[in-house]
């Protein structure tokens, strides 16, 4: 699966903003979770959900109309989607079907739009996708019932990120914090490890002293090239800040920056360890991303620690016996530089047909009941800044949700997301690959660098 990434900017000279979001996600990652439920009640204009309550939009009958929904989640984040296609279902009559994209999302849709077959609606998780759409007339401006549920529920900064030259086309319906490391509790007690690292010198320090107790140290999903792009963004917003970091997303600076060799240089602190990754380097570039969770929290020989999302949760949830607060912890991506990033993502829900059931479609994802719906779930966080935090399914997701809102509109979206698909979003090419090879061979920097400028060099230019 690909989650797309969302930068909240944290620089040497953070705004208000971003100080409280930075505090309540510090927060949230001490919490001890429980599954919480919320009330029911709901904003009455007049609708009614197919569980007979109260509905906070209005959606047309569809009785009989097909809608085919296109998106990269499988495994768990596919069945807490459907929860909400199913709630859909019922207030309209219309039949959905779901299609998973693989990781080449734009080439798998590409495909279809140019055959004649696209989907209703489709989840972009690239920001420089849905633009590459737009150009060629392959997206459909929202509707004016879908734009108005957008204005209510999300910030102009989100409304900003799904629009082009002026026209609406999408609503970010899932967001994403991607600046966490969930650990076992077990590994860390039997290791001696009492401390939740704050730093890249303490995290590699624990992941040291996990490899000396007899534990994998950290689990990668290698085998998956964008958790190595969401790494090195990590690092490299920590550590060489907002500013490069919007020149380099821009490609006004070259990868052979030697901000990038810092960034590099830093990573193959831990990439360059053989023995503190599970599986070793090569075991690493043959996990996928879900396996890289589950070797954390299942299995005889368990790892310590694994970088991902808030979306590991489901993961967990639906693929080991973990309980998260318990067996399974959490703390922020440490600090390279001054101050940890804050990385968060979105995925765009867009219409590629023109009709009424995908517009009706947008509207129920720009509401506050699909928000709400699909948090009850887990494994998700909404920038819709309406919805009831009550309703999600536990404190820690509420809290990182909540800190996403406190950020307000002071964020940065995913660089690799920015670039064009052949670079940031393909799978087997462009900086997927190359910091695929850079994980197989760390000691190469200045050779990832110039395979990292070469690739981008050609996929800006085109």
């Amino acid at each position: 699966m690909r989650s797309s990434t969302l930068r909240i900017s944290r620089s040497h000279r953070r705004s208000g903003a971003a100080k409280a979001a930075a505090a309540v996600v510090a927060g949230a990652m001490a919490l001890t979770l429980t599954a919480c439920g919320g009330d029911d009640d709901k904003k009455d204009d007049g609708g009614e959900s197919g569980t007979g309550a109260a509905s906070s939009v209005q959606l047309p009958k569809l009785d009989g109309q097909k809608l085919e929904v296109a998106a990269v989640w499988t495994g768990p984040e596919q069945d807490n989607f459907t929860a909400v296609l199913d709630e859909f279902e019922k207030r309209t009559g219309a039949e959905v079907s779901y299609v998973p994209t693989g990781n080449n999302t734009s080439t798998f849709l590409g495909t279809k739009i140019e055959g004649g077959k696209p989907p209703n609606v489709a989840f972009l998780p690239q920001v420089g996708v849905l633009h590459q759409f737009a150009q060629k007339g392959w997206v459909k401006p929202m509707g004016a019932e879908a734009k108005a549920q957008l204005d209510k529920n999300f910030s102009k900064g989100w409304q900003d990120l799904g629009a082009y030259e002026g026209k609406q086309y999408g609503v970010y319906a899932k967001a994403a914090n991607k600046s966490l490391v969930w650990y076992n509790t077990a590994a860390f007690e039997a290791a001696g490890i009492t401390a939740e690292p704050k730093t890249w010198d303490e995290f590699v320090q624990t992941a040291q002293t996990l490899s000396d107790a007899g534990s994998p140290a950290v689990s990668i999903g290698g085998q998956d090239g964008w958790t190595l792009t969401d790494w090195f963004e990590n690092v490299y917003l920590s550590q060489a800040g907002p500013e490069k970091y919007d020149q380099l997303a821009k490609h006004e600076i070259k990868w052979t920056d030697p901000s990038v060799k810092e960034a590099l240089t830093t990573l193959a602190q831990l990439w360059g360890k053989n023995d503190l990754i599970a599986g070793g380097n090569a075991g690493a570039l043959r996990t996928e991303f879900p396996k890289s969770v589950t070797n954390t929290f299942s299995g005889d020989t368990p790892a310590g620690m694994v970088f991902e999302g808030d979306f590991v949760a489901a993961n967990i949830n639906a693929d080991t016996k973990a309980e998260i607060g318990t067996d399974a912890k959490v703390f922020p991506f440490p600090a390279v530089g001054d101050a940890s990033p804050v990385v968060s993502g979105g995925d765009v829900a867009v219409a590629l047909k023109d009709d009424k059931g995908s517009q009706a479609l947008l509207t129920f994802l720009a509401s506050t009941d699909a928000a709400e719906i699909w948090a009850a779930q887990g494994g998700f966080i909404s920038p819709n800044k309406e919805m009831n935090a009550d309703k999600y399914k536990d404190d820690v997701a509420r809290d990182i949700g909540k800190a996403l809102l406190k950020a307000g509109d002071s964020f940065r979206f995913d660089m690799s997301d920015q670039a064009p698909a052949a670079f940031g979003g393909t799978e087997g090419t462009g900086e997927w690959k190359a910091l695929q090879d850079f994980l197989k061979t760390p000691s190469d920097v200045e050779g990832a660098q110039k395979q990292l400028e070469t690739a981008a060099a050609k996929a800006y230019k085109g």
